[in-house]
C-alpha cells in the first residue's frame, strides 16, 4: 500500500501517510492489516506471546490487542478476552472474523474476584481504563474534561483489577499493567502498592522494543516517538 513508511528499529509497523479512508479499502476488509497507535502495538510486542501459549487479555474493549496477540501467536494456542460491556466483546467478534482470528473465547467481566474461567494463562494484559492522558494529542478535548479527582479514582480500580486477574497466572507466568496515561497516580503509584500486594510475583525488567533498553518499567512519550503515551509494568510468579 502506497503512502507508508516503516518505524525504524520496529518492521512489524507501518505509518500511513495518505488521505485515502483507510477504513473503506479492500485490503482492510479483507482483514490484512488493522489500524492501532504505536503505543499500543507496543503492548502486544512487550506480552511477546508464543505459538500455544495461553493468554487472557482481561480488559478487551473491542479487541485490538486481542488481535494483536493472536497474530503474535500465529493464530495458535488460546486467548481469552472480556470486557464487562457486552456489545464491546460483540465489537470483538466482528473484528476477529474479519481478520480470520479463531484461537480466542470471550466472556463477560466485571472485575471483580470472580474470573471468567478457571484456565491458568501463561500471561495476563490487563489493559486497564484510565484518564487516557496520553491521548490527549489525538483527543485534545479531554484536556477539559479530566480532573485529578479521576486519576484517583481509577487509580483504585487498576489496582483491583490487577489483583484480582493475578489469580489466573500459572507459575512462571506474566503479568503484564498498560495504561494510556502518563499521570504518577495511574502509572508508578499503582504499581508500587501491587508490588506489595501481589505475594508471590516479583517486578519483571521489561526490553524497550524501541531502543532495547531494559528497565522495570517501560514509558512511552508521545513527544519522543510520535504515538500516544502509555505505560508498562510487568510481573512474574515465582
Amino acid at each position: 500500500m502506497g503512502d507508508c513508511e516503516t518505524v525504524p528499529n520496529f518492521p512489524s509497523a507501518l505509518i500511513y501517510r495518505g488521505l485515502t479512508d483507510l477504513f473503506r479499502s479492500a485490503q482492510f476488509h479483507a482483514g490484512q492489516f488493522e489500524l492501532q497507535d504505536l503505543g499500543s502495538q507496543i503492548v502486544g510486542h512487550v506480552c511477546a506471546p508464543q505459538p500455544n501459549e495461553t493468554w487472557w487479555d482481561a480488559c478487551a474493549g473491542e479487541g485490538g490487542k486481542t488481535l494483536h496477540l493472536s497474530d503474535l501467536m500465529q493464530n495458535k494456542g488460546l486467548i481469552w478476552a472480556s470486557d464487562r460491556a457486552d456489545w464491546r466483546l460483540k465489537s470483538l467478534k466482528r473484528r476477529a472474523g474479519r481478520a480470520k482470528v479463531f484461537n480466542y473465547r470471550s466472556a463477560s467481566w466485571n472485575g471483580g474476584p470472580k474470573l471468567p474461567t478457571k484456565t491458568k494463562f501463561d500471561g495476563v494484559l490487563i489493559d486497564a481504563p484510565c484518564t487516557g492522558v496520553g491521548t490527549w494529542q489525538r483527543n485534545p478535548h479531554a484536556r477539559w474534561t479530566t480532573e485529578a479527582a479521576d486519576a484517583l479514582e481509577l487509580r483504585r480500580l487498576q489496582v483491583q483489577l490487577v489483583r484480582n486477574s493475578a489469580a489466573a497466572v500459572k507459575p512462571g507466568g506474566r503479568l503484564i499493567y498498560a495504561v494510556c496515561s502518563l499521570t504518577r497516580a495511574e502509572t508508578t503509584d499503582v504499581t508500587t502498592e501491587l508490588t506489595k500486594l501481589l505475594e508471590g510475583f516479583a517486578v519483571l525488567p521489561l526490553r524497550h522494543p524501541l531502543n532495547g533498553d531494559t528497565a522495570p518499567e517501560i514509558w512511552l512519550w508521545p513527544q519522543e516517538y510520535g504515538g500516544n503515551g502509555m505505560f508498562i509494568a510487568a510481573w512474574r510468579k515465582n
